[in-house]
Parts: C-alpha cells; sequence; structure tokens
C-alpha cells in the first residue's frame, strides 16, 4: 500500500512538471490613442496648417478625427474655406499634412 501511495505522489509531481505553462495572452495590434494624446495631435494640426496656410491656429477649425488603417487622420479647414488633413502613425506621430 505504501508503495503504491508512493508511486502516485510521484506520478502526480511528474505529471504537474510537463504541463507546459499556458501562453501569455497576446495584445491586440490595434493601439489606441488617448484622450490627451488626441487633443495634442489636434493641436499639432492646427499648428501645420495656420503655418502652411500662412494664418492664425485660431482660424483653422478641426471638423474630423478618424482612424483608418491603424493610422489617424486629423481633418479641417481654414476660415478660407481651404480643407486640409493632418497624418499620423499608429502611436500618434505626425506624418503629414496634404491640402485638399
Amino acid at each position: 500500500m505504501m508503495k503504491r501511495t508512493a508511486s502516485l505522489i510521484l506520478l502526480t509531481i511528474l505529471a504537474g512538471c510537463s504541463a507546459t505553462p499556458e501562453a501569455p495572452a497576446q495584445k491586440a495590434q490595434k493601439t489606441k490613442v488617448s484622450p490627451e494624446r488626441s487633443l495634442d495631435m489636434e493641436q499639432l494640426c492646427k499648428d501645420r496648417a495656420a503655418h502652411r496656410y500662412n494664418t492664425g491656429t485660431q482660424k483653422i477649425d478641426v471638423t474630423g478625427f478618424e482612424q483608418f488603417q491603424g493610422s489617424y487622420e486629423v481633418r479641417g479647414y481654414t476660415a478660407l474655406n481651404e480643407s486640409f488633413v493632418c497624418s499620423f502613425d499608429p502611436e500618434g506621430h505626425f506624418l503629414h499634412l496634404s491640402m485638399r
């Protein structure tokens, strides 16, 4: 009886050691920009557009903030109805300003 109990304990210990550890949960590739960062992105876009159109930031209106295929776009227009789009990478870093 003692031999059988020892065998069961040994078998249980070995089975516990041979179990493969669970893989850590994978994080999604999609990053989300915080509200603070999105406001920074909007302000940077307004600054770049004001410089490009040679006007003050108070004359720049931001009309949209959208995510497209892992990047972000901030849309807007000037007081003279000239539209533009600022593009940002998935982490929220400025890429370029496009006039539309």
